[in-house]
């Protein structure tokens, strides 16, 4: 936790950043916002810039990050960027100050430094064994660019329903299909519209899935991440108490690589890392059953667990049943549950539910 002298030292490492269209500095100008510390020295802050997409925003944040980083306990710096509005003129609370949703006892994150990993199928599986294993179950969908919860789950043509609460206010009811409660961006576009969307618009949809649906009892909500470590991984680790993160890769090289900086950025926001899925660990061909074709590599999971010192929670195969249980809308989970890949998605939701409850 950050006292006085901390954020006084922040700003006053911050103050002779120049913004490069007004000409002052960026603390004058009150660009800075909701400045964090972590117990392990991590930083956070939120910058507003009137054009979040300007050429001259990276040099500006890379200016900020230096500055920061000469302050000797500082450990790492992440910055969220925010385009300034109206809406945001006055300070908004502090992001250590997080909200729990009622009702809801533990909220996890599903993730990958990459897309094409299978992140949502495992969220999707790992959501209806839990909800088979008798949990309550939710999962929001927050991949907003790629919202693909709805098919994988049979709930493609469901409809968002909007009601009153006691208060007045307008709630949210989830769509429910397998003992899960679901929530989706997938039901706010039309099937073939793409989401272009900037910072601000992204954290407040996000923030309005967490707080105004009516989750009701929950053991789990699982929150299926877009790829990446961007804006909504930062709205979701400054809004809500994670009990923890999962994440999800293949055994290849490239999706290890950015599956690492997905891993520390969790642990550097102070989220404990539950552990590590390799998906597509291997591939288990429909006529020969006993086979097993390493197409993406091997190992490579089980090497990241043991150089970042975090568990490998499991390993699936690839199977033609899996890829058709999510177009179909029938997780393998419930659809082939003597398949490899179905039993080992019953363990690792096994796993994480243990790591869950030693936390």
């Amino acid at each position: 936790m950050a006292d006085l002298n901390d954020l006084q030292a922040i700003q006053e490492a911050l103050k002779p950043i120049i913004d490069p269209d007004r000409q002052k500095s960026i603390i004058e100008l009150e660009m800075v916002r909701d400045i964090a510390i972590k117990s392990n020295g991590v930083v956070s802050f939120t910058l507003l810039l009137n054009d979040p997409n300007s050429p001259k925003r990276d040099p500006l944040i890379q200016e900020c990050k230096n500055a920061i980083k000469a302050i000797a306990s500082v450990t790492d710096v992440w910055v969220k960027v925010i385009a300034n509005s109206p809406a945001i003129a006055t300070p908004t609370p502090p992001t250590n100050n997080l909200q729990g949703i009622e009702g809801v006892k533990y909220i996890l994150a599903i993730s990958s430094g990459k897309g094409g990993v299978g992140k949502t199928s495992v969220a999707v599986n790992v959501a209806v064994a839990l909800a088979d294993m008798g949990a309550k179950v939710g999962i929001l969908d927050a991949d907003i660019y790629g919202p693909n919860v709805p098919v994988m789950l049979g709930m493609e043509a469901a409809q968002v329903k909007v009601v009153k609460a006691e208060n007045g206010a307008d709630v949210v009811e989830p769509a429910f299909n397998y003992g899960v409660k679901m929530i989706s961006m997938a039901f706010l576009i039309a099937k073939d519209q793409p989401v272009v969307w900037r910072g601000p618009m992204l954290n407040g949809v996000i923030r309005q899935f967490l707080y105004q649906a009516n989750w009701g009892e929950l053991d789990y909500l699982i929150v299926d991440m877009p790829p990446g470590t961007g804006d909504a991984q930062l709205t979701l680790t400054q809004s809500v108490p994670l009990a923890g993160a999962v994440i999800v890769t293949t055994p290849q090289t490239v999706s290890l690589l950015d599956s690492r900086k997905g891993l520390k950025m969790f642990q550097n926001m102070g989220i404990p890392v539950l552990g590590i899925v390799e998906n597509m660990s291997y591939f288990i061909p429909p006529d020969m059953p006993d086979k097993q074709y390493d197409i993406f590599g091997s190992g490579g999971g089980q090497k990241t667990s043991d150089e970042l010192g975090v568990d490998l929670l499991g390993c699936v195969p690839l199977e033609i049943s899996l890829r058709e249980g999510g177009d179909r809308g029938v997780p393998i989970v419930l659809g082939h549950p003597e398949s490899a890949s179905a039993k080992a998605l019953r363990e690792i939701a096994k796993a994480i539910a243990a790591k869950v409850q030693e936390k």
